[in-house]
């Protein structure tokens, strides 16, 4: 399999700029009350100047937008690839409850308003805030929808770029987030958890590719940001209660819900049980996480992940006095895991800016069915035969541990980008079964066609993380 998801992976730069703010309280006593408004309009510009790059309002409310479309354009010549690996797990899976997750965060606002809980504005303010959100959703869904004219990968129709669905996720869980992200971080937590699962559902549907997702969740978020912007210029003020809601992370804990993107690199060869001189080679992690903490510095986590190692391809020329001679080459599917683990984590914070993490895991991964094939070409490169199967193989469901460290770099409040390296350990039961294709046409099935041995899969990930702090 190709690993195109690796250009997922950003170099991100950190550029500081510090001004120092001197006498200003000073300078507005001496002011008369006539020009108090424009002292007012000056402060505030003045210290949005002073505030560092990745604190700007704009790069704030653009920053994870841009990541996610960016991801969204270095998988576009991967969906197939990463679609394969939908068929190869579940190629039968169909349910529905993406229709409904969607909306769900948006349902829990208003059920908490009206229940009594107190969020960063009133129930009107927070509808007219939703509705800027809604339309400038559709609007950047819809042109892009019915222009771009991409099949889905069901082939029901072509508008499958961006993912509406996703969009509508991400814009309900980030108004989530504005109302009652800081009145408890698992408000955040929820939502987003919700609107991540609403954008897997629509790839494990079959109904949209891994760019078609991307791109949504970064529409759905940059709407609601955009939204509750122009909103607070209505009203002249950050929200109905701004004296009880700044929204910033005061660090009294660090729960977070990251996304992942890293390579694998597998401590033995995967295949070198069936001494066909194919390998394993380096592969890539792609995933979420994240963490619940209790305290400033512990907390509880959990993982989920998928890890795919590609496997080198055997070629052996041959001489036939009929067909002439030619190449005859082994292709091997990937062997991808599938990963869910959960358990502490500690954060220790370093600077205001840095933060270092260690995790330790246990839970369960699952293999995915792959299968060992011979293909004949000749010497141009034609195809002689269609491919023959060798042999398939099963990865069973197996126990795992997995632990981990990580450095965070804060960019602002609510984001960072984190540098992590994980170990996984794990030893499941590998299944081969000879394809009928090159048993005789006389011989019974039998058990002997079949053998299994229990592998050390154990593997390296490393790579990056856009962790959202809540």
């Amino acid at each position: 399999m190709r690993t195109g998801l690796m250009y997922l992976i950003l170099r991100l730069r950190i550029v500081f700029v510090a001004i120092l703010l001197v006498n200003t309280s000073t300078y507005a006593q001496s002011l008369s009350s006539k020009n108090a408004p424009f002292l007012h309009r000056d402060s505030l510009a003045v210290e949005n100047i002073g505030k560092s790059f990745f604190k700007k309002d704009a790069v704030r409310i653009g920053l994870t937008p841009t990541i996610f479309f960016a991801a969204s354009a270095a998988t576009w010549g991967s969906r197939e690839n990463i679609r394969e690996i939908r068929n190869r797990y579940i190629p039968t899976f169909a349910n529905h409850y993406d229709d409904y997750m969607q909306y769900m965060p948006a349902l829990s606002v208003y059920a908490l308003n009206l229940s009594g809980v107190k969020g960063r504005n009133n129930l009107g303010r927070a509808t007219v805030s939703y509705a800027m959100s809604a339309a400038i959703m559709a609007i950047i869904v819809n042109s892009i929808k019915y222009t771009a004219n991409v099949e889905r990968p069901d082939a029901s129709s072509a508008n499958s770029f961006p993912s509406g669905h996703t969009s509508n996720a991400f814009m309900n869980a980030t108004f989530m987030h504005k109302e009652y992200g800081q009145i408890s971080p698992m408000y955040s937590v929820a939502g987003y958890s919700m609107s991540t699962f609403t954008g897997i559902g629509r790839g494990l549907n079959n109904r949209h590719w891994i760019s078609d997702v991307l791109a949504g969740a970064g529409i759905g978020i940059i709407s609601t940001q955009l939204g509750y912007l122009f909103v607070n210029k209505l009203y002249k003020n950050d929200g109905d209660r701004p004296n009880n809601f700044h929204f910033e992370n005061k660090n009294n804990n660090f729960s977070y819900l990251s996304l992942k993107m890293g390579f694998a690199s597998a401590r033995r060869n995967l295949m070198d049980d069936l001494d066909l001189g194919i390998y394993s080679q380096t592969g890539f992690e792609a995933g979420l996480d994240g963490a619940y903490y209790f305290s400033k510095n512990v907390g509880v986590g959990a993982d989920f992940s998928f890890s795919s190692f590609p496997i080198s391809t055997s070629k052996t020329t041959f001489i036939d006095p009929e067909i002439g001679s030619g190449t005859s080459s082994i292709i091997t599917q990937s062997v991808g895991v599938l990963n869910f683990t959960i358990g502490p984590h500690y954060t220790y914070q370093i600077s205001p800016n840095w933060l270092a993490h260690a995790k330790v895991g246990a839970g369960v991964a699952a293999g995915a069915t792959g299968k060992v094939s011979f293909k004949f070409e000749d010497d141009d490169h034609n195809v002689l035969n269609n491919e023959i199967d060798l042999l398939t193989y099963k990865p069973s469901r197996s126990f795992k541990v997995n632990g981990g460290l990580s450095l965070t770099r804060m960019l602002n409040a609510e984001l960072g980008i984190t540098l992590y390296a994980d170990y996984h350990h794990l030893r499941p039961v590998f299944t081969y079964t000879i394809s009928d294709d090159i048993q005789e046409p006389s011989q019974e099935p039998s058990s002997s066609l079949q053998f299994r041995k229990k592998n050390n899969m154990d593997y390296f990930t490393t790579g990056l993380k856009l962790t959202a702090f809540f």
